[in-house]
């Protein structure tokens, strides 16, 4: 982290020029000649890196995973296969690093490490178990950035009381932002957006029969939604879903964190926060 190295330079563990190489290790390291991993973006952009595993030969996505967690505290991957999954593990163990399974994705953790809680929360919501590969994809992201996630599954509208109780729970838990998962036909993030104050992301999920299978009609329903201000990442892009609703998630705790604090003088007194 550039934090880290900033703090050995002034306490005097690091000359100049070796902070100079700490400082471009971090930024971008390059990994046996054929991926870069960019060190610096939970820095830049307050979001982890995640390892897309499914388009890579298993040995080589486990070894970025492992560097990530090894640099880092944690590393991220999606889309793990069996085969994966065995070289993640075989690997994890012999660096001492400790795995947490998200469905078909993985966070490897460096022992002792837990990311700076920022007190954001997200809610997820999926229309059907189907659904939840890509959910829990997204509560993935959210977790490995500090926040805390909620998620409540097979809600969908083919059984619309099943929706009820849980949305009334998760929006009493005082959540920042909703995702909301569907496949088939795609309606639940439009129903939701429809109920709530708060942001709704829309997730389709490849699930689904004929002309609008593998995600497409839920993707176009989710486009076509009567409930104004739904966003929409792409299909299956559990990762993405994710990374936005930690955006949104962490400026709304940080606005409300602003709100907490006694106004100056000449200003006077600020409202209640929104949380004790």
């Amino acid at each position: 982290m550039v934090r880290d190295v900033l703090t050995r330079l002034l306490a005097g563990e690091l000359s100049l020029e070796e902070a100079e190489v700490e400082l471009r290790r971090v930024q971008l390291e390059e990994l046996g000649g054929r991926a870069r991993l960019d060190l610096g973006r939970v820095d830049r952009r307050g979001l982890p890196e995640v390892v897309m595993a499914a388009v890579k030969p298993p040995v080589d996505a486990a070894r970025l995973i492992v560097a990530l967690a090894r640099e880092q505290g944690q590393g991220l991957g999606s889309r793990l296969t069996a085969e994966h999954w065995r070289e993640l593990e075989e690997q994890s163990a012999g660096a001492g690093l400790a795995i947490v399974r998200y469905g078909a994705a993985a966070r490897v953790l460096r022992p002792g490490f837990r990311p700076e809680p920022r007190g954001g929360r997200v809610g997820v919501l999926t229309a059907g178990s189907s659904d939840l590969t890509a959910a829990e994809e997204a509560r993935m992201v959210i977790e490995a950035c500090g926040l805390e996630a909620r998620l409540e599954a097979d809600l969908g509208v083919a059984g619309l009381h099943r929706l009820i109780g849980p949305l009334a729970e998760i929006m009493a838990w005082d959540a920042d932002v909703l995702i909301v998962a569907a496949g088939m036909d795609g309606v639940l993030p439009g129903v939701v957006a429809g109920l709530v104050q708060v942001p709704v992301i829309g997730l389709p999920v490849s699930v689904g029969y004929g002309a609008g299978g593998e995600g497409r009609g839920a993707l176009l329903t989710m486009l076509q939604s009567c409930s104004t201000g739904l966003l929409v990442v792409n299909i299956d892009n559990g990762v993405g879903a994710g990374a936005a609703a930690v955006l949104i998630a962490s400026r709304a705790a940080a606005v409300g964190s602003r709100r907490r604090r006694p106004a100056r003088a000449r200003s006077g007194s600020a409202g209640p926060g929104r949380r004790s």
